[in-house]
């Protein structure tokens, strides 16, 4: 799918960061996921036990435009989760006893 740079522009001033994902000639828009996406993932999965379907929820809060086959072919939904879950970087951070 090709976004119109209107459109991205748009979604960037709403979201700040927009990304991207293309999967097969596929491509969808996505922000990146906060805490309280992974919040609402989690309680929606039975507590995040139910793995795919918190990736669905994440998804789907994340999602901002792009070709529906990515949510319903499987094969396309794990690798744009597999991204988009990535994009939940962790800083290297230190302790220190005082």
């Amino acid at each position: 799918m090709n976004f119109k740079q209107e459109v991205i522009d748009q979604l960037k001033a709403r979201h700040k960061d927009v990304y991207e994902i293309r999967v097969d000639g596929k491509s969808c828009l996505v922000r990146k996921p906060t805490r309280k996406d992974m919040s609402f993932a989690m309680a929606g999965s039975s507590s995040g036990k139910d793995v795919v379907r918190l990736q669905e929820i994440l998804l789907d809060n994340c999602w901002l435009d792009g070709d529906a086959e990515i949510k319903t072919d499987d094969n396309l939904f794990f690798s744009a989760t597999n991204k988009l879950t990535g994009l939940m970087e962790a800083k290297e951070a230190e302790l220190k006893k005082l």
